[in-house]
């Protein structure tokens, strides 16, 4: 799910923020499975606030993004249309551009 109110690409792949586009969820994935990784992840970047040096800090990123793959966030993407993996590409400069256009600006604004 998307942070609140920021714009999703009308495929459900990307949101927008920061002037980019971020990998969504994978839909499929089991509820249960959702949760576990949303929860690894979470504790993952409590462990990285509290690292005390770099090898914990290491770790925990590791953590993170072990996390964000098994929710399809980073890594192989979670659709089979053959479509490339557009994240962290600016929706005008990406094959949403029209989608982004048409957008209000203050829609593109949250995004």
């Amino acid at each position: 799910m998307p942070p609140k109110d920021h714009p999703q690409t009308p495929d459900g792949r990307y949101f927008v923020s920061k002037g980019k586009l971020w990998r969504m969820t994978d839909p499929t994935l089991p509820d249960d499975q959702r949760r576990a990784a949303i929860k690894r992840m979470m504790r993952a970047r409590m462990a990285e606030r509290s690292a005390v040096d770099d090898a914990a800090v290491q770790q925990a990123r590791a953590d993170i993004d072990a996390a964000k793959v098994t929710l399809g966030e980073r890594g192989p993407v979670w659709w089979d249309d053959g479509a490339p993996d557009e994240g962290g590409v600016a929706p005008q400069a990406s094959s949403y551009a029209a989608w982004w256009a048409d957008l209000d600006a203050e829609c593109r604004a949250k995004g």
